[in-house]
């Protein structure tokens, strides 16, 4: 059964703590990624599986940790995990691999996992802290997914390479350059931020 606690662990970092749009960790993924959508769906679920397990395990062994070697446990946990999703990716979508090139690799450098492993994994329960790992993993995901749909149509009228925008369509050059990840991410951070967050603070007041 689904206790309270694991529904409140679930659900917060889908909303009100969302370590993108809340938190403002792991923005550089918007820079690398976003600009198309198949190599963001690739990334995200390299980061997901990560989240979730380098959480898992470093909750599994959070008491035979020394505290003066803390951090150095914690990356080497999350590389573990990091070599994993390299290594499948190489041997079953080396297409997808040559594109992110770098970009796996850095996942060992993300804010969130390490964030969460600090903030939750190494003072909580390895079931909470899967569930922990899943849904800032979940949280990330969708900002990501959302910023790269529009990013790789309005930048060049396709989506997963596929034309959707006919002939009368131009191009917006800027949404694929570096600059457009961060004007999106502006922008959504915003619409939340306006709309969901003000409407719970003029609740909570009343």
């Amino acid at each position: 059964m689904i206790s309270k606690r694991m529904k409140k662990t679930f659900l917060t970092p889908l909303g009100k703590e969302n370590p993108v749009f809340v938190q403002i960790l792991g923005i550089c993924s918007t820079l690398a990624v976003t600009n198309k959508l198949e190599n963001t769906v690739v990334m995200t679920l390299g980061v997901l599986f990560t989240t979730m397990f380098s959480s898992f395990t470093l909750s599994l062994i959070r008491k035979f940790i020394p505290s003066r070697i803390r951090m150095i446990v914690e990356t080497m946990v999350i590389a573990t995990f990091v070599i994993i999703v390299d290594i499948v990716l190489k041997a079953y979508i080396p297409d997808v691999w040559k594109q992110l090139g770098p970009y796996v690799g850095l996942i060992i450098t993300n804010c969130i996992i390490m964030g969460r492993a600090e903030a939750f994994a190494l003072n909580n329960t390895p079931g909470l802290s899967l569930i922990d790992g899943l849904a800032s993993g979940i949280g990330y995901s969708y900002v990501l997914l959302i910023i790269a749909f529009f990013r790789e149509l309005l930048g060049t009228g396709t989506l997963w390479g596929v034309q959707i925008l006919g002939d009368w369509w131009v191009n917006w050059s800027i949404m694929i350059m570096p600059p457009g990840a961060f004007f999106m991410l502006a922008i959504f951070i915003w619409i939340v931020k306006e709309t969901f967050m003000t409407e719970k603070k003029e609740a909570s007041n009343e």
